[in-house]
């Protein structure tokens, strides 16, 4: 447009306006010679891209691809029950994606618990019957248990026989008379009545006397009363406790003899049911342990959530991010090569007003 000027003959023109004008004719000559190239490109990335946007990525979205490969016989020779062990189809590709999207547990997604059998394998009970029967057939030999050797069983009879108390027959009668040898009270009232003889002097003298046995026999009464019948009693005591230590002697050495008995005869039977029972409760330890490690591992080891959130992020990369983009630039490349067409027309029709004529049209 900056080198067209109104009124110039065609003959006449600028420089510049047949420049555009040759530009205007190469471009069509560019367009005829390189044309198919651009079109070729736009079939191929057509085909590729549409095919598989429409192949993956809308049948992944409507789940007809799973539905494709749960297909019998679509692969010749394959199937995903036998591969894992299983009888008849109940595995398939749809169902796998489905509990994966829910978190669940390899072994519930391949139903491992088909090829697999998790009671044969973790069963206690096929061994707890070796061990029981091995515990039975269990002989527990004890070395003898001696509680009293027969030298320690005389040692104490003759202890019991050896410690017998001497005859208190007469210190207890010498106890039961008064505590002196005479009798003071007798001794003062004999005083009493020599002073009622003789004189004024002397008598004031015996009486006094006979005053003071008086009060020393009720003080020795007030002090010897309470020991000397503590001392009896416990003479008492020492000759009945004697006289059975004999007897609880003997009976001691009898339980004895029946406690040694009873361990020799029951020991091993104490022993063997202690001993079952700690196996008893190491096999409960087991069994629970057992159980833990079954739930464990049928519930929370190996889920495959992890794994359907990977293919979703591959869709969503391969689909929304990289076919998308492919499709928009055929889309857009194709465009351009319609456009063409009415591009080259119109170069064509635009270069006779550019181009400088050799011979001037008079019409």
């Amino acid at each position: 447009p900056l080198g067209l000027k109104e009124g110039v003959l065609p003959t006449k023109r600028s420089g510049l306006s047949n420049a555009g004008g040759n530009f205007f004719m190469a471009g069509v000559g560019f367009s005829f010679i390189f044309s198919w190239l651009l079109m070729l490109l736009v079939m191929i990335i057509f085909v590729l891209g549409g095919n598989v946007y429409m192949l993956f990525c809308e049948s992944w979205r409507n789940q007809q691809l799973f539905q494709l490969l749960d297909t019998p016989g679509l692969i010749p020779g394959f199937s995903l029950s036998e591969l894992l062990g299983q009888e008849g189809d109940t595995t398939n590709f749809s169902e796998i994606y489905r509990q994966c999207q829910q978190d669940a547990s390899l072994w519930k997604t391949l139903h491992l618990d088909q090829s697999v059998s998790l009671d044969e394998l973790l069963n206690i009970s096929q061994y707890t019957g070796e061990i029981s029967t091995a515990f039975e057939d269990m002989n527990i030999i004890l070395s003898p248990i001696s509680l009293l050797t027969q030298t320690q069983e005389d040692m104490l009879l003759h202890a019991s026989q050896a410690g017998q108390p001497p005859n208190f027959t007469l210190t207890l009668e010498q106890l039961e008379q008064n505590i002196t040898q005479g009798s003071l009270l007798d001794l003062a009232t004999e005083l009493e009545q020599l002073a009622e003889k003789t004189d004024t002097d002397v008598k004031k003298d015996l009486e006094d006397e006979a005053r003071k046995l008086r009060k020393m026999d009720k003080e020795m009464q007030a002090d010897f009363s309470g020991p000397l019948q503590s001392l009896k009693k416990n003479i008492h005591s020492v000759q009945s406790g004697a006289a059975q230590l004999e007897g609880h002697t003997r009976t001691a050495l009898d339980k004895a003899n029946k406690t040694q008995e009873f361990l020799e005869r029951e020991t091993p039977n104490i022993i063997k049911n202690e001993t079952k029972a700690f196996l008893e409760q190491l096999l409960h330890f087991f069994e629970t342990y057992i159980s833990w490690a079954k739930s464990r591992l049928t519930e929370d080891v190996a889920r495959c959530k992890p794994v359907a959130q990977t293919l979703d992020n591959v869709e969503v990369i391969g689909c929304d991010y990289i076919m998308d983009s492919v499709n928009a630039f055929w889309f857009s490349l194709g465009w351009c090569t319609l456009f063409l067409l009415p591009s080259i027309i119109l170069a064509v029709r635009l270069a006779k007003f550019y181009r400088r004529m050799d011979i001037a049209d008079v019409y």
